[in-house]
C-alpha cells in the first residue's frame, strides 16, 4: 500500500482540510497529486481526469461544508481526489478492483458521494434537483455544486439542465472544467465557443467589472439592492452585445479562472457561496496536470493502464505467442476495409473514437466518419438522417450508452425502418467499469423493438461477417454486440462472408443435452463441452448468432431431439436470448427441461470479467454444474 505524505496522510473528511493554513493547503495538494500517481502506476484505473482537478477539488472541500453541502461530480473518473479526502485514501488500492472500492462516485460507498456517475452529463439535473428540495424545506444556506467537464457539456441534458436551472433561483453553483478533454479530444462548436470566451480578454475584463460591481451592491441592503437592479436594467444592452450562451439562460457566469491556482480557487469560491441563485464557474485545468507525458498526450493516458512512474514507460503484458486482436479493433479496421469498397458507408460514434476504434476511419476518410460528442441521441437521429438518404450509417456505442437514445432508436430508426447499423461494444460484463459500464440489457431492450435484427459474434471472423451481412443491403435496423478485450482468434483477418439473417449454426454434436449460446460467452461453452467429454456427457453446443430473428428451422430439429437444454448469454436473464428460447418452446408446445445462464436480476458490480462470469455462474464450471445437473435429475427418474 502507497504511504501518503505528512499532511494527507490526516485528512479523512472535508473537515480535516479546514484545520490547514494555505500553505500547508498548497503542499497537500502536492501530495494528493503524487498519491495518485503513485496508486494508478501500481494498480491501474482512470488517470489524467483525476490529476487535472486536484487543486479545485481540495478548494471545494475546504471552501464547502461537505457532505451537506452536495457535490456531485461529472464524469466520475476525475474523482478519485475527491474520494482519497474523503475517507477512502486507506482503500484507494483496491480501486476498480473485484471487492473493492469503486472507479467512480457510488452513494452506497460514502455519504460524500451524493449521486451514482459512470455515465456523463448528468450532475446539473441532479445538483439542480437536490437544490430545489432544499428550496422546499427552506435550507436557505445549503449549497449544490456539480462539477462537469466540458466534455460532458456537450450532451442535450446538460443543455436541459442549464435551462431550467436559469429559472429555478435555487443554491446552484455549476463549476465548468474546462480542459477541452473527454476521453479524445472535445469537438463541435461548443468547444469553439469556450475557446472564444476564454480568449476575449476585453469581454472578460467586462462581465468581471459588472459582475463585481453588482454583487457588492446586493450584499448592502434594500435601497442598494434596489439601484443594482437598476444599474442591471441599464446595462442589459451592453451585456446582450457581448453576452454569452450561459447568461443568456440566466446563469451568472464567472471566470474564466486559473484551476490549478489553488488560493485564487478557494478566494472565488468563498465569494460565490455568498451569492444567491444559480451561476456558473468556468475553470481552466490541464487533463494529466503534474505528468508531463500525461498533459503531452492526454487521450493515452486517459487510463494507461500499468506504468513506470518515474519513466512513464507503460507495462504491457509479455505474450510468448500472437495474441488475438481486441474487438473494438477488429471493427475498426473492418469498418475502413468495408468503406473503401462500399462509398455508401459512414461512421458515428458519441465522443468514443478511440475507445470504439472508429478512429482508424475516421483518420482516412475525415469526410465520412464523424464523432458527435457525448450526444447519444443525436448520433442515432443523426445516423436515421443519413440512412434516409441512401447512406449505410454503422452507428458505434458503447452498450450502456445506448440506453440514452432508447427512444430515437424506437421512433427515429425502428419505426421508419431505415438502414442503421447499430455496433454495440462492450456488451455483457465490461469488467472494472462495473455496472455503469456493463452492457446488461442490450439483448432484452432490442429484441422486443420491431423491424430490429439483434445479432452477436462468437469471434472476430463471425464479427466480420456480419458486419459485412449488414452492408450488403437494406435490412433496416442491425444490432450487432460484442465485449469488450481481446477475441480468440490470433488470424483473423480471413475473406467476409454473407450470413443469412437469422441463420444458427452447429458447432459440436451431442446426444443428450444442447447448449444453446449466443456471442462471444459461446467460448465458454466450447470449453465446458470439451471437460463434459471426460465426464462421459455428450453434450451438443450450437451457436444461434440471432435473438431477433431466430432461428426456427435450426430450433425445431433441436427441441425434436433433445428434452435437456442450456442456454448461455452474456446478457440479462429476463427478457433476454433464454427467454426468447423458452418463447419458441411454448408457442411450439415443446416441453424439454431448460436451464437458462446469463446475467442474474440483480446490479453486479466490478471485478475482472473472468470473476464476474465466476460470480455470475455462467462460465464454463457453471455450464459444466449444469449440465451435471441435469443428468443426476434423469438418472435418479431412471
Amino acid at each position: 500500500m502507497i504511504v501518503p505524505g505528512k499532511y494527507l496522510s490526516a485528512i479523512n473528511n472535508s473537515s480535516d482540510l479546514k484545520k490547514l493554513n494555505e500553505q500547508e493547503l498548497l503542499i497537500l495538494a502536492q501530495e494528493l497529486r503524487q498519491f495518485i500517481i503513485d496508486n494508478v502506476s501500481i494498480y491501474g484505473g482512470h488517470f489524467s481526469a483525476s490529476l487535472g482537478v486536484v487543486e479545485l477539488t481540495t478548494a471545494i472541500h475546504y471552501v464547502f461544508n461537505t457532505p451537506e453541502d452536495q457535490l456531485v461530480w461529472d464524469v466520475g473518473h476525475q474523482a478519485y481526489g475527491h474520494k482519497i479526502l474523503t475517507g477512502r485514501r486507506d482503500s484507494f488500492h483496491t480501486n476498480r478492483i473485484y471487492g473493492g472500492i469503486s472507479g467512480f462516485p457510488k452513494r452506497s460507498e460514502s455519504i460524500f458521494d451524493t449521486f451514482g456517475v459512470g455515465h456523463s452529463s448528468t450532475s446539473i439535473s441532479a445538483a439542480l434537483g437536490m437544490a430545489t428540495a432544499s428550496k422546499y424545506k427552506k435550507q436557505k444556506h445549503k449549497q449544490h455544486i456539480a462539477v462537469i467537464g466540458d466534455g460532458a457539456l456537450t450532451a442535450g441534458m446538460a443543455f436541459e439542465a442549464m435551462n431550467h436551472a436559469g429559472v429555478s433561483n435555487t443554491n446552484l453553483l455549476i463549476i465548468l472544467n474546462d480542459n477541452c478533454m473527454a476521453i479524445d479530444p472535445n469537438v463541435g462548436a461548443l468547444k469553439e465557443y469556450l475557446t472564444n470566451i476564454t480568449t476575449s480578454q476585453a469581454y472578460n475584463k467586462m462581465k468581471d467589472d459588472i459582475w463585481n460591481l453588482m454583487g457588492k451592491l446586493g450584499k448592502l441592503g434594500p435601497i442598494a439592492q434596489s439601484v443594482a437592479s437598476k444599474l442591471e436594467g441599464g446595462l442589459k444592452s451592453t451585456l446582450l452585445k457581448h453576452s454569452n450562451l450561459f447568461e443568456s439562460l440566466n446563469l451568472r457566469y464567472f471566470g474564466p479562472v486559473d484551476g490549478h491556482d489553488l488560493p485564487n480557487l478557494i478566494n472565488t469560491l468563498s465569494d460565490l457561496k455568498n451569492i444567491p441563485g444559480p451561476k456558473i464557474l468556468h475553470c481552466i485545468t490541464t487533463k494529466g496536470k503534474g505528468f508531463p507525458l500525461a498533459e503531452k498526450d492526454q487521450t493515452l493516458w486517459h487510463a494507461p493502464g500499468l506504468f513506470d512512474k518515474v519513466t512513464g514507460e507503460i507495462r504491457k503484458k509479455v505474450y510468448t505467442t500472437i495474441q488475438p486482436p481486441k474487438y473494438q479493433d477488429v471493427f475498426g479496421h473492418t469498418l475502413l476495409e468495408l468503406a473503401k469498397v462500399n462509398s455508401k458507408i459512414m461512421g458515428i460514434t458519441p465522443a468514443m473514437p478511440s475507445g470504439s476504434s472508429m478512429n482508424i476511419m475516421m483518420e482516412q476518410m475525415p469526410n465520412r466518419a464523424f464523432d458527435v460528442g457525448i450526444a447519444e441521441q443525436h448520433a442515432v437521429t443523426f445516423s436515421a438522417g443519413l440512412a434516409t438518404q441512401g447512406l449505410i450509417p454503422f452507428c458505434n456505442i458503447y452498450s450502456s450508452f445506448m440506453q440514452r437514445s432508447y427512444d430515437q432508436l424506437i421512433h427515429d430508426v425502428a419505426l421508419q425502418k431505415l438502414s442503421v447499423v447499430f455496433c454495440l461494444d462492450r456488451a455483457g460484463i465490461a469488467g472494472a467499469d462495473g455496472p455503469t459500464h456493463h452492457g446488461a440489457y442490450d439483448i432484452a431492450y432490442m429484441r422486443c423493438v420491431p423491424n430490429m435484427i439483434v445479432s452477436a459474434p462468437m469471434n472476430e471472423e463471425e464479427l466480420r461477417n456480419l458486419m459485412f451481412t449488414a452492408q450488403e443491403k437494406n435490412h433496416g435496423p442491425f444490432v450487432i454486440r460484442y465485449p469488450r478485450g481481446q477475441g480468440v482468434m490470433p488470424v483473423w483477418r480471413t475473406e467476409m462472408k454473407s450470413i443469412p439473417i437469422g441463420q444458427g449454426r452447429l458447432i459440436k454434436e451431442g446426444n443428450e443435452i444442447a447448449v444453446l449460446s449466443f456471442g462471444s460467452i459461446g467460448n465458454e461453452a466450447v470449453k465446458a463441452t470439451s471437460i463434459l467429454l471426460g465426464e462421459d456427457i455428450s453434450v451438443a453446443h450450437y451457436d444461434m448468432r440471432f435473438a431477433k430473428p431466430l432461428d426456427e428451422i435450426l430450433l425445431h430439429q433441436i427441441f425434436e431431439k433433445f428434452d435437456k437444454i442450456i442456454t448461455l448469454e452474456d446478457g440479462c436473464i429476463q427478457g433476454g436470448f433464454g427467454s426468447a428460447i423458452l418463447e419458441f418452446m411454448a408457442d411450439n408446445q415443446y416441453f424439454s427441461k431448460i436451464i437458462r445462464l446469463g446475467i442474474p436480476d440483480r446490479i453486479i458490480e466490478h471485478g475482472e470479467q473472468s470473476e464476474l462470469y465466476k460470480e455470475c455462474n455462467y462460465d464454463a464450471n457453471a455450464i459444466v454444474d449444469a449440465a451435471k445437473k441435469m443428468m443426476e435429475v434423469v438418472y435418479k427418474k431412471a
